[in-house]
């Protein structure tokens, strides 16, 4: 499943382990924005990780995960600069 998944994170230490930890799982498109393709079980384990405090204080922390069928994420509008690639586009290693 495609997501967008944004964050705002009040305390750097904190907002730098949300950063480091979503880059492993998608494309930053913004500063705390960022395009994730999920499996079901990588889903339930970032909601998992985000629920401890390590990584989120709920009472002054949000992260928020919208999906996005194929149908909308192709609606998506893009205006100024235009990323050079997509979260799921192949990457090659030569």
């Amino acid at each position: 499943m495609f997501y967008v998944v944004c964050y705002d994170v009040i305390q750097d230490r904190r907002r730098n382990r949300v950063s480091k930890l979503l880059e492993g799982y998608g494309l930053r498109v913004q500063k705390s924005v960022f395009e994730c393709v999920l499996t079901p079980d990588q889903f339930e384990l970032l909601k998992r990780r985000f629920g401890t405090k390590r990584y989120l204080n709920p009472e002054e922390d949000q992260i928020r995960f919208y999906p996005m069928s194929p149908r909308h994420r192709q609606m998506v509008l893009i205006l100024g600069v235009k990323p050079e690639r997509q979260v799921d586009d192949s990457v090659f290693i030569v």
